[in-house]
């Protein structure tokens, strides 16, 4: 059987689970974390030592270096791939995606086509895992390319968290509100807009209540369309298991393909209690 010339390429903020990445050999450039006199690569597993780590410890996130995005690139065409389809979290939360296309540019080599997600998380990892799909039945690499860019407003991502601290102090969202949600208890969902920034949903009181609006507001963005669903966690396995069967009734023509405990860079900046919805609706 002849090899697709084909690869996905996603960073690892895109939280695609480590499963799909081997069954569709997606690849992936690893955002970095960073503490004082420690340097890791981001996964699933640094997100379980992080958690351990809170408060004391708050690590820094950082972009690939260069050189990741050239070993990319060489690895990529020692596998005997031509075609490249790059997809990324949002440029206005991260620069690599703007990277990427520089890097790109320098290899004509490859034909290329990076895409900036304008989202976060599994909200990205859905783009891609359809990508992964499509070139998995061998659709033409053009064909991928000329849908995706459209599929952008198709996906979407609402999380909620039990504190605004951690963006707050990553600097991600304003210092007042982060405090007035400390004083009231207050869980907000968290989503990206238009432009892939940040802004708060809504503001909600209590786990009862932010899981029948996270609910509410993944039902309204689906609007009875067939949707490819992810059901993410950060620290919180048990709440996205509660949620998971109301999910499921819920949105009667979603498919769950993806659940997995986010990477250590986006835990770094939400902090643990995170429950997130990912959606890619008209797969």
């Amino acid at each position: 059987m002849k090899k697709n010339k084909t690869v996905v390429l996603v960073d690892s903020g895109c939280d695609v689970p480590q499963s799909l990445i081997q069954k569709y050999n997606i690849k992936v450039l690893r955002l970095r974390v960073s503490y004082e006199n420690e340097h890791y690569m981001d996964s699933v597993a640094l997100a379980y030592d992080v958690y351990k780590r809170f408060p004391e410890e708050i690590p820094h996130t950082s972009t690939p270096v260069m050189q990741d995005y050239y070993d990319m690139v060489e690895e990529i065409k020692e596998e005997g791939y031509e075609n490249v389809i790059g997809i990324f979290i949002s440029s206005k939360l991260s620069s690599t995606c703007h990277t990427a296309h520089l890097v790109f540019e320098e290899h004509p080599e490859l034909n290329s086509f990076i895409l900036d997600s304008k989202n976060i998380s599994i909200g990205s990892g859905l783009l891609a895992i359809w990508a992964a799909q499509q070139v998995s039945k061998n659709v033409p690499f053009e064909e991928i390319c000329a849908k995706l860019s459209g599929k952008v407003k198709d996906s979407k991502v609402f999380f909620y968290m039990d504190t605004l601290e951690y963006l707050r102090k990553g600097g991600r969202i304003g210092g007042v509100a982060s405090v007035a949600g400390s004083l009231l208890k207050i869980k907000p969902i968290i989503s990206c807009n238009e432009e892939g920034s940040y802004y708060t949903v809504e503001k909600i009181r209590g786990a009862k209540a932010a899981k029948e609006k996270l609910l509410h507001h993944v039902e309204a963005f689906c609007n009875d369309r067939p949707a490819m669903l992810a059901l993410m966690n950060g620290g919180a396995p048990e709440e996205a298991a509660a949620i998971k069967p109301l999910l499921k009734k819920t949105i009667k023509q979603g498919k769950i393909v993806a659940e997995d405990q986010i990477t250590a860079t986006l835990a770094i900046n939400t902090g643990p209690g995170l429950v997130g919805i990912g959606i890619l609706v008209d797969p």
